[in-house]
């Protein structure tokens, strides 16, 4: 007999295609038959040492996290509740250019430093690992759920060049492109930037494109946070989809969003570029999560010269009454490249996480609310929390818009990415909410999408961006990662206010065969392992 057959389940299978009742058998990971309902007609019905009953349950492919931040919390947290009762059974890790290998000692100091707002200073974690593949083989030993990894560009940066602002010589570049090259060799997916981040954000388009053409040979994407999402965001956009044509490589433009003023209701106009270049030929894909506000770090709204010179030159900066003046003026008056080209208003940042718990007076206020509370400038305390926390504070930015959050899900090349966050003591309800806010109120709510096509989105679509071949959908041989959810019921748990709590109406998660999901409850199974590039692939 098979492991497990599921009966009298809606499945929609990821395709697009309307929604069949069958019946689904589980066996040795993969998924072994699917009898339809008109199949099963007259004849006997599949059987297997359990069976569990979906009636009134959506059974669908697990759904795949496009743009995730759990390097160090599938690590540190082998529950992980917050991805696997989402119905999560994949994340792509090693965003915006920064992550945790390929790394030296001192480049992985100053990258846990950095990125501390985002992934804590993992003081927990044994970091037994350098390179990309070892990580990989650290991913291995079990997880919560499936993780794929991009190589971080900004961390190959620091290794190799270091974090000032100039131009790689001939060699730098050399062993850029050999660090990339066996990043790929060793399994990643492909290649991230964050291009308002240091020190990413210090190389040119034409360093860019040479490392691109070292990731396109390998069959991998690019997936950048381009230059900006505010002022100038079309022309940041227009530069990534030429960069990726001049490398012959693969694009998928990370949390692609029209935030600030000044994109308000623009998102047609990014519409618009995407369809003149896939005309054309462009292989693009997006992520996007299902809310207005963004979320990083607050050292991330600094100008890109502050942050020159790693994460200790910025906390002296910071230091200095007269540099750290100058930094204020950037910031307030003429819109630091940090945060994208726009004045920052202070009433829009609100502090998610610090590291010290002494600070947790700021959690959950904006800057602007904490400074009045403390009679002082706004820009006062942005420094002195900066300076007491050691860079770590993470932030909401309250900044998007609804109709541009509407209108870019809609699009064909559209998938569905978290960009989760789970520092801090009140992150973004995003990193616990977006798949099933997506289904319970862009689907069954505001029917923006149909229930078929956003399953699409989540799952099938970013499985064919990460060319695999065997996930992504309902199909006998496919590997059971699979999803069953009540569709009158399945919802958003999370909120601003308690941005911790668990989904409803998301009853059973089963990832490579086994149940990490049961009756609601997170099993003690580590079914994940790393996801590598298929080595059949060029």
């Amino acid at each position: 007999m098979e492991d497990l057959v599921i009966r009298d389940a809606d499945v929609v299978d990821g395709s697009g295609a309307p929604s069949y009742r069958a019946d689904v058998v589980v066996d040795d990971g993969r998924i072994a038959a699917v009898v339809k309902e008109a199949a099963a007609a007259g004849c006997q019905r599949p059987r297997a040492t359990r069976e569990l009953d979906a009636e009134g349950l959506v059974l669908s492919p697990g759904f795949i996290d496009m743009h995730a931040h759990s390097d160090l919390a599938l690590l540190r947290d082998p529950d992980h509740s917050a991805k696997a009762a989402q119905g999560v059974t994949l994340e792509v890790l090693g965003q915006d250019g920064l992550s945790y290998a390929p790394v030296d000692d001192r480049t992985l100091a100053e990258v846990r430093r950095a990125i501390a707002g985002w992934n804590g200073h993992g003081d927990d974690i044994d970091f037994d690992w350098r390179s990309v593949g070892e990580y990989l083989d650290r991913l291995d030993r079990g997880i919560a759920v499936n993780a794929a990894y991009l190589i971080p560009q900004g961390t190959v940066r620091a290794l190799a060049v270091g974090w000032e602002d100039r131009e790689a010589t001939p060699a730098e570049l050399d062993r850029m492109r050999r660090l990339v090259a066996e990043g790929m060799e060793q399994g990643a997916v492909g290649m991230s930037s964050g291009l308002t981040y240091t020190p990413g954000m210090y190389a040119e388009d034409a360093e860019l494109t040479e490392l691109c053409r070292v990731v396109a040979s390998y069959g991998g994407y690019y997936c950048p946070h381009h230059r900006s999402y505010g002022a100038g965001a079309l022309e940041a956009y227009e530069e990534m989809v030429a960069l990726s044509r001049e490398a012959d490589c693969s694009l998928h433009l990370a949390h692609a969003t029209m935030n600030f003023g000044v994109n308000k209701g623009r998102a047609p106009e990014l519409l618009s570029l995407l369809d003149r270049a896939l005309a054309a030929g462009a292989d693009i894909t997006l992520d996007t999560y299902p809310y207005t506000p963004g979320s990083t770090t607050l050292a991330a709204m600094l100008p890109s010269w502050a942050n020159e010179g790693g994460p200790e030159a910025v906390l002296a900066k910071l230091a200095d009454d007269d540099t750290a003046e100058r930094i204020r003026h950037h910031v307030e008056s003429l819109g630091s490249d940090g945060c994208h080209g726009v004045p920052i208003e202070w009433d829009t940042i609100e502090i998610s996480g610090v590291a010290d718990p002494a600070l947790a007076d700021f959690v959950g206020r904006t800057v602007e609310e904490s400074a009045r509370l403390r009679g002082e400038t706004p820009w006062t305390t942005a420094r002195r929390l900066l300076l007491a926390d050691r860079l770590a504070p993470s932030i909401l930015q309250h900044v998007g818009h609804e109709e541009n959050v509407r209108a870019i899900m809609r699009h064909r090349v559209h998938t569905g990415g978290s960009d989760g966050i789970l520092q801090g003591a009140k992150p973004h309800p995003r990193a616990y909410g977006t798949f099933p806010h997506y289904l319970g109120h862009y689907v069954r709510e505001l029917e923006v999408l149909s229930l078929e096509e956003c399953v699409a989105h989540l799952t099938a679509r970013p499985a064919a961006r990460l060319r695999l071949p065997d996930r992504g959908l309902i199909r006998e041989g496919y590997r059971a990662d699979v999803v069953l959810f009540d569709p009158a019921t399945v919802a958003a748990g999370s909120t601003f206010a308690e941005p911790r709590k668990l989904p409803t109406g998301i009853p059973h998660v089963l990832i490579n065969g086994r149940f990490v999901i049961e009756e609601g409850r997170r099993t003690e199974e580590l079914a994940g392992r790393a996801i590598r590039r298929s080595p059949q692939l060029p």
